[in-house]
């Protein structure tokens, strides 16, 4: 007999987008787990503070690194590290929910190395701006700037498409805009410590990144696009 197909939404994920998400999810779980006392004992309650303290990306760290030409490798990692700490749960859920739906289009398309080359180096780039632009930034944390990556080179796909259907390029450029008006509107409402900078950072990295990762360049695109 012929088995019925399997129509479950998660295979259609590529296997690096769930692992980016999964881990994402799977320390703030941990995370919880201490906090809530049900691993780890009354140490564990510490656990998201001490995390921060050794793997969020440390603006005064890097430029004592830049000034001191002195890279020790337990705060290099903090250039890609900070991606997969967070706040809160809900800080974390959405920036799984970012990585898994901008990540499943992009991957659709992008080897999967190149889709975690563009998500790792988005949040380097962008944690380098951030830096850059700030004169006293805060410690960053969160999987945006490398989720924004993502959104870089999803538009750049767009972009694509819109040239090649003879379409006005400029929409490409319509769910950037739209995630930057909120962003900054919450922080006029709300404040903010400035790290929409790295998000903007982060897709204009993946964006331009999109140029050397996609496969075959622009005549695969467009065979791909003949064939949606």
């Amino acid at each position: 007999m012929q088995q019925p197909p399997n129509n479950s939404p998660f295979n259609a994920i590529p296997p690096v987008v769930a692992a980016l998400a999964l881990l994402i999810i799977g320390i703030e779980v941990v995370f919880y787990l201490g906090a809530t006392g049900i691993v780890g004992g009354k140490t564990a309650i510490g656990w998201r503070l001490e995390a921060i303290q050794s793997y969020a990306y440390s603006p005064d760290i890097f430029k004592w690194m830049w000034e001191s030409g002195v890279w020790p490798l337990e705060h290099v990692v903090r250039q890609i590290s900070f991606l997969f700490l967070h706040g809160s749960f809900t800080h974390a859920l959405f920036g799984a929910v970012i990585v898994l739906a901008l990540g499943k289009m992009v991957g659709e398309i992008f080897h999967p190395i190149a889709v975690l080359v563009v998500f790792l180096l988005s949040g380097a780039v962008g944690a380098l701006f951030y830096t850059l632009a700030w004169t006293d930034p805060a410690p960053l944390i969160g999987a945006y700037p490398g989720g924004y990556g993502l959104i870089g080179a999803f538009t750049f796909l767009m972009w694509v498409k819109l040239r090649h259907v003879g379409e006005h390029q400029a929409r490409a450029f319509t769910l950037i805009g739209f995630l930057l008006g909120i962003q900054l509107v919450f922080g006029a409402l709300f404040g903010g410590n400035g790290d929409w900078v790295a998000d903007l950072a982060g897709f204009a990295t993946g964006f331009a990144l999109s140029f050397l990762c996609v496969p075959g360049g622009w005549a695969r695109i467009r065979d791909l696009i003949r064939h949606d």
